[in-house]
């Protein structure tokens, strides 16, 4: 019999012991502090377009994904293949003086920040990979040119 563990099963036994702690935000095993990376959606000019559209995160890592929206239209922010190889921590929307006003939990396919707004998605990277699905699924914003890629090491 082969006492080496599966591949598979080591994962699983590593989700179902880490979730909780990085769920509930304390007793955090890594005690990190979040890179911050912020995206703008658009801009003032209201070009279409990810201000930067090309992101690099590393497994392990906890960051704060910060989306600024600074044009006069609603953007969404959407990539399945980041949305499937991060566990999230939470997206907190804060009010105007910077206090937390919500945090959504779970699984996060698209954030959708309004003119002038802005949402914080928290996630560590579990999966690695390169990603060529970043967009704003806003119809005809894709098309002209508010796409971008995501590569996570």
């Amino acid at each position: 019999m082969n006492n080496s563990f599966s591949p598979v099963l080591l994962l699983f036994l590593a989700v179902t012991l880490l979730t909780p702690c990085l769920a509930s935000g304390a007793g955090d095993l890594t005690n990190q502090q979040p890179v911050d990376i912020t995206v703008r959606l658009g801009d003032e000019k209201d070009s279409l377009k990810f201000i930067p559209d090309t992101l690099e995160f590393e497994t392990g890592k906890l960051y704060r994904l910060v989306l600024v929206n600074p044009s006069p239209q609603k953007h969404y922010f959407s990539s399945e293949g980041l949305s499937r190889a991060v566990f999230t921590r939470k997206v907190q929307i804060n009010g105007g003086e910077g206090k937390p006003l919500l945090e959504v939990k779970g699984i996060i396919h698209e954030i959708e920040v309004y003119p002038k707004g802005t949402a914080e998605w928290w996630f560590v990277p579990v999966k690695t990979g390169t990603f060529n699905d970043l967009k704003c699924t806003i119809s005809g914003h894709q098309e002209k040119g508010m796409t971008g890629r995501i590569t996570i090491r």
